[in-house]
């Protein structure tokens, strides 16, 4: 009987120490073939080697006599891995892509913020584009409102989430968490969990972000909708301010985008700590494109009494911002029709 148990007790160990290696075999190989600075040959090659390391592990715990040498071996192999991994350094100086190029700060008056390198594109085509920037000085006591942007192009599951903080007077600053790529690179969602991209806080004039995903957007399209969060004016300060400070932090010290826990929704939900009543982590934080409606059965989002669809559809901008485009007036005029968006803030 004692036999048997330490016979079944072997099996599991040995089905665990499998899975653990099938799991770190996994991530070393993506993490080498996605290493910098490397050619590709050089990449697969390290990652084959990896994999092959992996594989004569996992066989090697079908022999009694040489699983123990070949794990002790592997995880040498993998703790050299992590070393170099961890010595893997976040940069604010690369040839940045023309859109993520200039880094946002402020400057802190107590009320008074000034936004240096607010973006203000004049687009012609998604990829055909005047830059420009400008500096904006705002009173944090006349902060009115937060609204959610969402923003989808691959279905209702995914959607792109940022923040416009709505000051007195119709000024708007929205301000965007996302990737911030070099020249010649794109958006891969597994790159994103192997320090590929650094963080950048995209702060910009609605005009600009907005209106970019609404007009110009079309391989492929994008639905935009704006929503008004509800609740205490003080917490959309502090969330604000809150803002800022990662704004600056990441102007003086870089840090890696992650796809699952820095993306930009997670991001959002981690600034909202700020204040005492953020909202609990939910599975639909992850589920971007259902955020809205986690938010809605929560009470964060300004209803006026209408059914959660009502809402959505009320909600929905692009036919608006395409009739507003550039006029001074845009950011006024994507919300006319909307539900009464009177000053209420986050949750």
């Amino acid at each position: 009987m004692k036999s048997n148990r330490t016979s079944a007790t072997s099996i599991v160990s040995r089905v665990l120490l499998g899975l653990l290696t099938i799991m770190t075999g996994s991530w070393g190989i993506f993490a080498l073939i996605f290493s910098e600075p490397h050619n590709d040959i050089v990449r697969s090659i390290l990652a084959t080697a990896f994999g092959v390391a992996s594989l004569a592990t996992l066989i090697a715990l079908g022999f009694r006599r040489w699983h123990w040498q070949a794990l002790a071996g592997y995880f040498a192999l993998f703790s050299l891995l992590l070393i170099w991994w961890s010595n893997i350094k976040p940069s604010n100086e690369r040839d940045w892509q023309i859109d993520v190029a200039m880094l946002p700060y402020a400057t802190i008056e107590g009320d008074l913020i000034t936004v240096h390198n607010i973006r203000n594109f004049d687009y012609r085509s998604e990829t055909d584009y005047t830059p420009s920037y400008y500096d904006k000085r705002f009173d944090l006591s006349k902060l009115e409102a937060v609204d959610m942007v969402a923003s989808y192009w691959m279905g209702p599951a995914i959607a792109h989430i940022f923040l416009s903080f709505s000051f007195a007077d119709d000024n708007y600053l929205a301000i965007s968490i996302e990737t911030r790529k070099e020249k010649g690179e794109d958006y891969s969602s597994i790159r994103g969990f192997f320090r590929q991209y650094e963080l950048i806080y995209v702060v910009a004039d609605e005009r600009d972000i907005i209106r970019l995903r609404t007009n110009y957007r079309e391989n492929p399209p994008e639905d935009t909708y704006i929503y008004r969060i509800s609740g205490s004016i003080e917490n959309g300060r502090r969330l604000f301010l809150e803002y800022i400070h990662r704004i600056n932090k990441l102007n003086a010290k870089p840090e890696f985008y992650n796809t699952l826990t820095t993306n930009c929704t997670t991001s959002i939900w981690l600034n909202t700590r700020v204040n005492q009543t953020h909202p609990p982590f939910n599975w639909r934080i992850l589920a971007s494109g259902y955020l809205p409606e986690l938010l809605y059965e929560r009470g964060k989002l300004k209803t006026d009494g209408l059914t959660f669809p009502e809402l959505q559809q009320l909600s929905h901008i692009n036919a608006r911002a395409q009739a507003a485009d550039d006029t001074v007036d845009f950011s006024r005029l994507i919300r006319a029709k909307d539900i009464n968006l009177t000053p209420t803030t986050i949750p």
